[in-house]
């Protein structure tokens, strides 16, 4: 269970740490990558760039506090948090019509909830 949870929480920092782009590229070029980046017109640029320093810090807390040993219980927080990112994601997706788009989304909110269940109950850090 402990490595499906390690496993888990890598895929959900480099997801993260992918989405985080949004701090460093214009949202019109986000938004010329294809139907499923057209969300990115509906917010300011300050908005984006906080939605992505959320992804990054997300990115840098589902791994460093574990491996570091320094407040390990930081990953299912960081988990917990990346719950309620993707299902304000989905909202957005949903609020958008695009239903077709919202997979990803609703993966990501379970692998989430996966590491923040492990993590909390079945299989914390020790130490």
């Amino acid at each position: 269970m402990d490595i499906a949870l390690w496993i888990t929480a890598g895929v959900l920092a480099a997801v993260c740490l992918v989405g985080s782009s949004k701090m460093f590229v214009a949202r019109e070029r986000l938004a010329s990558v294809g139907a499923s980046a057209q969300w990115v017109m509906e917010f300011s640029p300050g908005a984006l760039k906080a939605i992505g320093a959320v992804e990054m810090l997300a990115a840098a807390g589902m791994i460093l506090p574990a491996v570091l040993g320094i407040a390990p219980v930081l990953v299912p927080v960081t988990a917990t948090g990346l719950v309620v990112l993707f299902i304000c994601a989905a909202v957005t997706r949903l609020r958008r019509g695009e239903r077709a788009t919202i997979t990803g989304d609703l993966v990501y909110l379970v692998l989430a909830a996966f590491v923040a269940w492990g993590r909390f109950g079945s299989t914390p850090f020790t130490g």
